[in-house]
C-alpha cells in the first residue's frame, strides 16, 4: 500500500524523514561517511557483504515500490516528484540500466494517487490501484493531529494499463478500498488487499480480475503480500490488536479510513490462508517483506533496532520462513526499504535514503546480489 498503503511509501518515508535537528544531520553525515571510499562502489556500505556494484537510479523526490519486469530488463515504480509533475504518486517504466534525471515514461493517467504497480505476464502491460476516479486531485492527507497514520483511500481500485499508459482494463469495482496488487511468478494470480470484508483482508484473484478468493480473516490490518517464488505461498505484513485498548483504536481509525502502522509483523500462510504463521517478534514496524529467490527466506524493511523515542532507522534483514537465522543486510542511517529481488535472483531493487545530500529524497538503487 503506502506501501505502498503506499501508501507505504510516503508515510513510512515520512516517519523516516522527518526534520532533524543539527545534531542528527552532523551523526547522518558522520554515518555517510561509512560508505566504501576504496573502490568503485562508492554506495555501498562496508558491511553490506550481500550487494555489489550498487547503482543509483533516480536523483530526487519520492522513489519506491520498483518492480521487475518478468525478464528483468525493465522496472515499474511509483514516484512523488514535483519536476515530473507528481504532486503526488504516479507510476512509471523504465530500462533498468538507465539514471532517471529525465522524466521517465509515465504509465498511470496522472490523475488522483497510484500505489503498488507490478508487471503482467509478456511484459507489454502492468497493473496498479489509483484514486482518479474518484477525482483528478491528490486526496488529503490525514490531520496530524491523528498520530502517525496511513490513509486508506476508498476509491482505490486497480487498473491495469499498457507502457504507454493506457488504460485496458478496471479489474476491482468496489464502493471501499482495493490496492496493493502483486502478481504471482507463474502469472496466473494477483494478491491483494481490500476492506470489502469490513476489514483490510488479503484476497487473490485471477489475472483477468475473476475467482475472488479471500485470504486471511483475522482482526487488523494484513498487506503488502507477495507470492513465493513457486507460487504456494504468501508473505505479508500485519498490524493485528490484541488488546480490549488496542482493538478500540484500531478499529476507531479504520472507521474514519485510518490504519496506525507502527507495530507491524511478518506473516507466512498458503495461497488459501492456511498454514498461517507469525514468523517475527521484534517489534515496532516489520515490512516490506519478499521472498528470497530458494523461497526458503525472506527479506525485508525494519526499523526494531532504532532506540525508543529516537529518530527511526530503517534497514533491510533477512529472516528463515520459521523465523530463526536475522542477518542484517544493509546499513544506511536513515531508510532502506522495499527490497525486490530479480527473478533470476542475480539482483536486488530497493529504496533508500542514501546519497541523497542530506535531503529528504528517497531514491531507487540496483546492486548485484552476493549470496
Amino acid at each position: 500500500m503506502n506501501n505502498t498503503i503506499l501508501l507505504y511509501f510516503t508515510l513510512m518515508i515520512g516517519l523516516a524523514s522527518c526534520d532533524v535537528s543539527k545534531q542528527d544531520k552532523s551523526q547522518h553525515t558522520f554515518k555517510a561517511s561509512k560508505l566504501m571510499q576504496d573502490d568503485s562502489d562508492t554506495l555501498r556500505y562496508e558491511q553490506e557483504v550481500h550487494l555489489k556494484n550498487v547503482k543509483q537510479l533516480t536523483f530526487g523526490g519520492d522513489n519506491a515500490e520498483a518492480y521487475w519486469s518478468f525478464d528483468d530488463k525493465q522496472i515499474v515504480f511509483q514516484a512523488k516528484n514535483e519536476a515530473w509533475g507528481a504532486p503526488c504518486d504516479q507510476i512509471y517504466v523504465a530500462n533498468v540500466g538507465e539514471e532517471l534525471r529525465d522524466v521517465p515514461q509515465l504509465v498511470s493517467t496522472g490523475k488522483g494517487r497510484t500505489t503498488c504497480s507490478y508487471f503482467l505476464p509478456g511484459d507489454k502491460s502492468v497493473i496498479y490501484a489509483s484514486t482518479h476516479e474518484g477525482g483528478d486531485a491528490c486526496p488529503p492527507e490525514p490531520s496530524r493531529a491523528e498520530g502517525y497514520v496511513w490513509p486508506i483511500y476508498e476509491t482505490f481500485d486497480i487498473y491495469t494499463a499498457d507502457l504507454e499508459g493506457n488504460l485496458l482494463s478496471k479489474l476491482t469495482d468496489f464502493d471501499g478500498y482495493d490496492a496493493e496488487a502483486t502478481v504471482s511468478k507463474q502469472g496466473d494470480k494477483i494478491v491483494f488487499t481490500s476492506m470489502r470484508s469490513g476489514d483490510l483482508e488479503l484476497y487473490t484473484m485471477d489475472i483477468d480480475g475473476s475467482n475472488v478468493n479471500q485470504v486471511t480473516k483475522g482482526l487488523g490490518y494484513d498487506g503488502g503480500a507477495f507470492f513465493s517464488p513457486d507460487g504456494t505461498k504468501l508473505i505479508f505484513r500485519s498490524s493485528r490488536p490484541k488488546t480490549d485498548t488496542e482493538i478500540k483504536k484500531y478499529k476507531d481509525l479504520l472507521a474514519k479510513g485510518l490504519v496506525m502502522p507502527s507495530n507491524m509483523e511478518l506473516y507466512v500462510c498458503n495461497v488459501d490462508g492456511s498454514d498461517l504463521k507469525k514468523i517475527t517478534d521484534l517489534g515496532q514496524a516489520n515490512w516490506a517483506p519478499f521472498f528470497h529467490p530458494n523461497g526458503e527466506k525472506v527479506i525485508f524493511s525494519t526499523n526494531h533496532k532504532s532506540k525508543e523515542g529516537g529518530r527511526p532507522t530503517f534497514n533491510l534483514f533477512m529472516i528463515n520462513l520459521d523465523g530463526t537465522g536475522l542477518e542484517q543486510i544493509t546499513y544506511d542511517g536513515v531508510f532502506d526499504a522495499f527490497p525486490m529481488f530479480s527473478n533470476d535472483g542475480k539482483r536486488l531493487i530497493f529504496s533508500s535514503n542514501r546519497n541523497n545530500g542530506g535531503t529528504r529524497d528517497t531514491n531507487l538503487f540496483v546492486a548485484d546480489w552476493v549470496e
